[in-house]
């Protein structure tokens, strides 16, 4: 009898205990779980030629940018699935070739190919989906509902239990608007696969977009003990649980929980993660009003130019703008806003003219030229989707430029701002802010 994947489709391997231990790595890779470095590396081992089983070690490797590994393991993978591959064993690693050797674009495009003829292919499906995914990065302003729209294409496909696409299906609708039924649709994912970072993640995202924030913490409070902190997304629960804090203006507990799970010395989680929880929640307290203690900001500029020294990423360069920004590093600002302005005239950064601005607009926020922020942001603002993430990340730049509004006096247009958010979303935030105009 032929070996199959959790989701049904047939796997190249002799070795039932390597599919067995395939299937529960993919299902740890998927929930974002610890072990499954470790147990698709067994099934790997039980079974050299298991094609798929170094293939998703090369996507596990990417995703802990770990380039180097990721591109040793594919070439593994493609030399294997030449020889003895099935049609959809040759196309999944080749999708997964493209897309772990940095060509997101020719990836997105094979991926949903891919997709047309095998949707039950789960870990392909899951490229194109989440914040950091290839519809995310792809630089189109409309990311958000290209995922809800994938989804639903493939719905009838899966069964109506799968606790990963509930997940994904659920944090692709809450992100695109229809919050309440993409929260039914993850809690309904946490509740069938318990030990799942990523239900956790999108059923707090949710709540956030609902302006739950009590709920919120209640839920991360309840769950994140469950979660080893090796897992790669504890310290990004935990950046969340700090937000809340804010929210509620309280400052101690946000920076207590952020010295406990976030800062760099203490995250286990993915550099990207690291890099922006790091940097957005420091650039609040500080833009808030609120003391940053000494050292912390020091640490971040450390990780970041340890880990991304050069540019990259449109989501890395909006935070290491704020970074520069907020740091007084304003030379290497302007060096980094030039190298980026030059990759958009290049073609090569797909999020577009948006970058560069972000970054000249954190420069101008920093120095209290308030005026000159809001002249650069406010006709590029409808824009800053393009660069991925998720709308919890981004809104730091929507803060950015409501503060400007407030603090060069035009009250009319932080009052139009505020009044659309709140509408969006209760805030305590927002309410405080929108008060303190009136005064």
């Amino acid at each position: 009898m032929a070996e199959c994947d959790s989701r049904g489709l047939p796997i190249s391997t002799e070795s039932p205990q390597a599919a067995g231990q395939y299937r529960i790595g993919i299902d740890l890779l998927l929930s974002a779980w610890p072990g499954a470095d470790d147990t698709l590396r067994q099934a790997a081992e039980l079974d050299p030629h298991f094609a798929l089983a170094h293939a998703a070690l090369a996507r596990l490797h990417a995703i802990k940018a770990e380039p180097a590994e990721a591109r040793a393991r594919i070439a593994t993978a493609q030399e294997i699935v030449a020889r003895n591959g099935s049609p959809r064993e040759i196309s999944h690693v080749a999708v997964l070739a493209l897309a772990v050797t940095g060509q997101s674009a020719k990836a997105l495009e094979s991926a949903l190919a891919h997709l047309d003829a095998w949707p039950r292919d789960v870990l392909i499906l899951s490229l194109p989906l989440g914040a950091f995914g290839l519809f995310a990065f792809s630089g189109m302003i409309g990311h958000d509902q290209a995922r809800v729209d994938l989804c639903e294409r493939v719905a009838g496909r899966y069964d109506a239990d799968d606790w990963w696409f509930l997940t994904y299906r659920g944090w692709s609708h809450a992100e695109n608007g229809s919050v309440s039924r993409g929260r039914d649709l993850a809690q309904r994912g946490l509740e069938r696969r318990r030990a799942n970072a990523n239900a956790a993640h999108a059923v707090a995202h949710a709540m956030f977009e609902q302006g739950a924030k009590d709920e919120a913490e209640k839920l991360l409070d309840g769950w994140l003990p469950e979660y080893d902190r090796a897992g790669m997304l504890h310290g990004h629960l935990a950046w969340h649980a700090a937000l809340s804090a804010l929210e509620r203006d309280d400052p101690q507990h946000a920076l207590a929980i952020y010295s406990k799970y976030v800062r760099p010395s203490a995250s286990l989680g993915l550099p990207i993660n690291v890099l922006s929880d790091t940097v957005s929640l420091l650039w609040r307290l500080q833009a808030y009003g609120h003391e940053v203690p000494s050292g912390m900001w020091e640490e971040v500029e450390s990780y970041a130019g340890s880990r991304y020294p050069t540019p990259g990423l449109a989501f890395v360069e909006l935070h290491t703008a704020l970074l520069a920004a907020a740091t007084g590093k304003h030379a290497a600002a302007v060096d980094r806003i030039k190298a980026n302005a030059q990759r958009v005239a290049d073609g090569v950064l797909p999020a577009g003219p948006v970058v560069p601005a972000i970054g000249r607009a954190a420069l101008a926020f920093a120095n209290t030229d308030y005026a000159e922020c809001m002249r650069i942001l406010e006709p590029v603002a409808a824009d800053v989707a393009r660069v991925g993430g998720s709308g919890a990340q981004r809104e730091i730049i929507e803060d950015m430029l409501l503060l400007a509004f407030m603090r060069s006096g035009d009250s009319a247009k932080a009052r139009d701002l505020l009044d659309r958010r709140l509408h969006r979303r209760p805030s305590q935030r927002d309410a405080r802010w929108r008060g303190q105009i009136e005064v």
